[in-house]
């Protein structure tokens, strides 16, 4: 994950780890304000739970999965991630490909999302699909 031309988070700084992959950004400034992996298939969803609820106005929400996004994603998470401006997180499910870049309380849905439904029978590369990857010019006023 990068942002700003800086990689954030990669296996290179072994800093990710399965299921979803959460940078914090300063909306204004571009400076990170925290980063974290939470494990969607083992580990405890209250744990991002709590990382979700304290982010406040103005920072950017940066996520990537990687393997099971969906499997512990509780209601409560799922609407979370709705309220940053997630279109796809009700439907995230177990070895789902998603990246989405949202913010606190945003007037609408936001446009720098993507979504791939894993299927057997269409995957790539056998049990996962492919790889996403997101580009754009995010505005600095995302409220």
């Amino acid at each position: 994950m990068c942002f700003e031309n800086q990689i954030l988070m990669s296996p290179v700084k072994n800093n990710v780890g399965r299921g979803l992959n959460i940078a914090l950004v300063n909306g204004t400034t571009g400076q990170v304000v925290r980063m974290s992996s939470f494990d969607m298939y083992s580990g405890d969803p209250s744990l991002l739970l709590k990382f979700l609820t304290e982010i406040s106005e103005g920072i950017l929400v940066l996520v990537a999965s990687y393997d099971d996004p969906g499997t512990k994603m509780n209601d409560d998470i799922r609407k979370l991630f709705s309220s940053l401006g997630s279109s796809y997180a009700p439907q995230l499910g177990f070895r789902d490909s998603w990246v989405f870049l949202g913010a606190k309380d945003l007037k609408s849905k936001s446009p720098f999302e993507q979504f791939l439904k894993s299927n057997p029978d269409t995957n790539k590369y056998e049990g996962w699909p492919e790889l996403l990857e997101l580009e754009g010019c995010v505005p600095q006023k995302t409220f």
